[in-house]
């Protein structure tokens, strides 16, 4: 993708978010970025689904889940959907499951753990509005740069 956080952030640290190390990565690809897209949901992947069927048009989707660990938000089916409808990541605020297959998948994804068991299917949440964690704010819209050594959040394009 020709770029690294290290180096964004030593251009344009002043206009940078930089999100805490709280993710580990899982995707085939390390290094993506895109316009920032959202979902705020709470143990029920309705709404990650929804969001992936769409076309991602080279976005990256935020999944603000609460930090819970009690269930996987998305797995290789979605990621696989999502890498298949042009989305380039999936930062996700809780967990995946398939971690295996994800790897294998050209799309990245970052997580804070694993965990076998489905989400529930209730279609509850909230889709493209600004969510918090990991000390940043995600507003759809602005852009995410992800690689091995961390997630940066800019209001505007740096690359």
């Amino acid at each position: 993708m020709g770029f690294t956080t290290a180096d964004l952030y030593d251009a344009h640290g002043d206009k940078a978010q930089v999100a805490l190390s709280i993710f580990k990565d899982y995707g085939g690809r390390k290094n993506f970025h895109g316009p920032v897209s959202t979902a705020k949901v709470f143990e029920d992947n309705s709404l990650v689904r929804a969001a992936l069927e769409e076309q991602g048009k080279g976005r990256v989707l935020v999944v603000d889940g609460g930090e819970s660990l009690r269930c996987a938000l998305v797995g290789d089916i979605l990621a696989q959907l999502g890498k298949d409808n042009g989305w380039q990541g999936i930062i996700v605020s809780g967990c995946i499951r398939d971690s295996a297959v994800i790897a294998t998948i050209d799309i990245g994804v970052k997580a804070l753990a694993t965990n076998p068991r489905k989400s529930m299917k209730k279609g509850t949440g909230d889709r493209d509005i600004p969510v918090m964690f990991a000390g940043v704010t995600f507003t759809p819209g602005d852009y995410v740069y992800a690689d091995e050594d961390g997630v940066l959040i800019s209001p505007e394009k740096l690359t």
